[in-house]
C-alpha cells in the first residue's frame, strides 16, 4: 500500500541518517519536522519532510493528519505477555503490608503463576495471550519482547515458548521470544537448586534449541532468586545454543546482576532499581543497554531506578512495560511514558527516545524500527490532535491514539 500522511503537526523521530542508540544528553534531543508529510510505500517509509517541500502526488491514499503528531510505534523489550491467569489477591496482600519477597516465599508470585500454567492448555494460553497482544498494540507499541519463565518445567516452558511462536508466526509486529526459565526455582527443587539449574543446562536448553523456539535467553539474578554464579552458569550455557542473554537485574539489591550481565555481553540489563556508580561505570565501559520497568516499581511500591543519574553519566536507556500479572498488570508503553517523565524524572523527549530508538536497539531492531528513517518499516501512530508531544505523556491514563499504521497499512483489530 502507498500511502501519504500531509499537514502533520510534528513528524516525531524523524531522521535521514537514523541514529542507532541515544545516550547521555542527547537523549533530550529529540528530531521532530513541524508541519510534515510523509510517504509511504510497499510497507516501508519512503520520505518525508516539511509541507512547503511536498511534490505533486497523484493517485494515492491520503490522510490529512491536521493538528496531529505522527510517531514511531514504541518498541517494548521485557514483557511476560503469556501467562495463565491474574494475581489480584497478591496486590490486596501487598495493600496490607506485604512485601513482593515475603508472597513469593509462601509460595505466591512467580510460582503461583507457575501452578495455573500448569494447569493450562497450549490452545487458551494463546487465546488469552493474543488478546493481550492486541491490547498492547492498541496502545502505541508497534514490536515486542515474550519471555517464557511461568513454565518451571521441562514441558511447561516448551508450551510458553510454542505460544510465543504461534504469536510471532500470525503477528503484524514483529516479536521476540527469551526462554526465562531461571525466573524462580521451582518448590519441587526448593532443596535442590542444583538439580533445577541442571534441568535447564541439560534437558530445556537442548529442546528449546532443537526446535529453535528462543532468540534469547533471561535470568532472574537477585537477592532470594539466582545467584551471580548460577546466573553466570545458565547464561553461558545458553550462549553455547546460540542465544544472546539479557537479564533481570538489581529489582531488590546490589545483587551484582548488571556486572555478570556485562561479563557475558548481554544486550539489555532490566529493572535496576539498585543501581549506585560501580554498576553505572561498568555500564559505561559496555554495550550493555540498561533498561528500566517504572510500571513495576509503580505497582511494588519500590525506590524507582536512578534514571538522572544514569543519563547525566552518559549511559543511553531504553524503557519498558514488564506487563505481568503479579508486578505489573499493564502493557501500556503510554502510561510508561507518563512514569518515567513523573518518578525517573526524564524530560519526554528522553522518554521518548527510550521507548522507540533505544528499546529497539536492545531488541536488535533499529535497522527497521525506532524511527521515521527512510526504508525503515512504517509501524506509526497519529495521535488526536494536540498542542505539543509532551501532552502525551502529560494526559496519563488516556489513549491518544487516534491511528495505528502497522507495516504501512491503517490497522484496525
Amino acid at each position: 500500500m502507498n500511502l501519504l500522511i500531509y499537514n502533520i503537526k510534528g513528524l516525531v523521530q524523524a531522521e535521514n541518517h537514523a541514529r542507532q542508540v541515544v545516550a547521555g544528553a542527547d537523549m533530550a534531543k529529540l528530531p521532530v519536522i513541524p508541519d510534515a508529510w510523509l510517504l509511504i510505500k510497499d510497507e516501508k517509509i519512503a520520505s518525508f519532510g516539511p509541507m512547503h517541500t511536498l511534490p505533486p502526488i497523484e493517485d494515492i491514499k491520503k490522510i490529512d493528519a491536521t493538528g496531529r503528531f505522527v510517531f514511531p510505534s514504541y518498541v517494548d523489550p521485557h514483557t511476560h505477555l503469556v501467562f495463565a491467569g491474574s494475581r489480584e489477591h497478591e496486590f490486596e496482600m501487598r495493600i496490607q503490608g506485604a512485601t513482593y519477597e515475603e508472597i513469593a516465599a509462601e509460595g505466591g508470585g512467580i510460582l503461583h503463576s507457575a501452578d495455573k500454567l500448569a494447569q493450562t492448555s497450549e490452545d487458551v494460553l494463546y487465546e488469552s495471550a493474543q488478546k493481550r497482544l492486541l491490547e498492547v498494540m492498541k496502545s502505541g507499541t508497534g514490536a515486542i519482547e515474550i519471555k517464557s519463565g511461568y513454565g518451571l518445567s521441562v514441558e511447561a516452558e516448551l508450551k510458553m515458548l510454542r505460544v510465543i511462536s504461534v504469536l510471532k508466526d500470525i503477528s503484524p509486529i514483529p516479536i521476540k521470544s527469551t526462554f526465562l526459565g531461571a525466573h524462580a526455582v521451582p518448590a519441587i527443587y526448593k532443596n535442590n537448586r542444583s538439580g533445577y539449574i541442571h534441568e535447564i543446562i541439560n534437558t530445556m536448553l537442548p529442546a528449546i534449541a532443537e526446535e529453535g523456539l528462543a532468540d534469547y535467553i533471561d535470568v532472574f539474578c537477585d537477592r532470594g532468586f539466582y545467584t551471580t554464579d548460577e546466573t553466570d552458569l545458565i547464561l553461558k550455557a545458553g550462549i553455547k545454543y546460540g542465544l544472546k542473554p539479557r537479564i533481570h537485574a538489581n529489582e531488590l539489591d546490589f545483587s551484582g546482576g548488571i556486572q555478570v550481565g556485562i561479563a557475558n555481553k548481554a544486550l539489555s540489563v532490566d529493572h535496576l532499581e539498585f543501581t549506585g556508580k560501580e554498576e553505572i561505570e561498568a555500564l559505561l565501559q559496555s554495550n550493555t543497554m540498561p533498561t528500566l520497568l517504572p510500571s513495576t516499581a509503580f505497582f511494588l511500591k519500590l525506590a524507582y531506578p536512578p534514571a538522572r543519574a544514569m543519563i547525566e553519566a552518559g549511559l543511553p536507556i531504553a524503557l519498558a512495560s514488564d506487563y505481568n500479572p503479579g508486578s505489573s498488570p499493564s502493557g501500556n508503553m503510554n502510561f510508561v511514558l507518563s512514569l518515567a517523565c513523573l518518578y525517573l524524572k526524564m524530560t519526554p523527549e528522553e522518554a521518548i527516545n527510550a521507548a522507540t530508538i533505544n528499546a529497539a536497539h536492545s531488541l536488535e531492531l533499529n535497522d527497521s524500527l525506532g524511527s521515521i528513517s527512510p526504508g525503515k518499516t512504517a509501524n506509526l501512530f497519529i495521535t488526536q490532535p494536540m498542542n505539543s508531544y509532551a501532552f502525551l505523556p502529560y494526559s496519563f491514563g488516556t489513549n491518544r491514539i487516534e491511528t495505528i499504521l502497522l507495516n504501512g497499512e491503517i490497522w484496525e483489530d
